[in-house]
Order: structure tokens, then sequence, then C-alpha cells
């Protein structure tokens, strides 16, 4: 027969024991994919914010995409970069982020989650150099301008 003493300290120990690995469980990392980037039109701000930024930054540009609940901080709400801008839109800036990615993409996402197109860019229009990256970083940031909160 087992006392009543290492009985409780069975149970207590597989109570532990069970705490522990449930805790374990749910400090799993979520780790964001990334996927080859899909071509679009480069004539097309539109289309190409609703294939690679609507993910993040949701269909209106409000950060509320699908994938915004995996990162630390939400990404950035879209529609109010004039507003912080004193009312103007932050064409260089933007087009700058676009290209380069954020240089506060470690603070903000909490790691570099956030592409840096530039690059992805040229890997579908003939390269880094290619003017087809410039006009998909100036349509894009065209859009983005047309999303801004009035």
């Amino acid at each position: 027969m087992i006392s009543p003493i290492k009985r409780s300290a069975v149970l207590l120990s597989a109570l532990l024991f069970a705490s522990a690995t449930l805790a374990m469980a749910q400090e799993t990392k979520k780790t964001i994919k990334k996927a080859p980037i899909e071509r679009t039109s480069a004539a097309s701000g539109e289309e190409m914010y609703k294939t690679y930024c609507a993910v993040c930054h949701g269909i209106d540009g409000k950060g509320d995409g699908p994938a915004a609940s995996e990162f630390k901080t939400p990404p950035t709400n879209l529609t109010l970069l004039a507003q912080h801008f004193n009312g103007k839109f932050p064409e260089a800036y933007v087009a700058e982020v676009i290209k380069n990615g954020p240089k506060e993409a470690k603070k903000a996402h909490g790691s570099e989650d956030m592409p840096v197109w530039g690059p992805a860019f040229g890997s579908i229009s003939g390269g880094a150099r290619s003017p087809l990256v410039k006009l998909r970083i100036s349509n894009l940031s065209k859009y983005l301008e047309s999303m801004q909160a009035k």
C-alpha cells in the first residue's frame, strides 16, 4: 500500500510535469515563411499592393492584414502616412522603405520580416538596376498615396 504522502508526491510531480509541458508548448515561436515572389504588372500599384503588401498591412492599408497578428508590433497603418508627415505624403521616404526596407525593421517587426522589395522586384524585372524596378516602386508609392486618409 502506498502511503498518502508518497501518493501526493507522485501526483504533484505529474501535475508539475504536465504544467511545464503545456507551458513549453504555448511558447513555441511562430514563424513567417517567406515564399517566392509572384510576378505582377509593374504598371499597377494596386495589383502590387494587393499581392505583396495586403497580407500584412491589410487590404485597406490599416495594418490589419491576416499576418499582422504574428508581429511583435503591428504593421504600419499606411493610410496615415501623410498625417504623420504634416499632411504631405512622404514619397521619397516611402520609396526608400520599399526599395531598401525600413531602418527600424528590428524595432517595428521584432525581426526583419518586412521584405526588402528592391532586390525582390529586381528578381522579376531583369535585375536590380532595371528601370522596371524603379517603375514598380514609383507605382506602388503612388498607390499608397491614393490610400491616404482624408
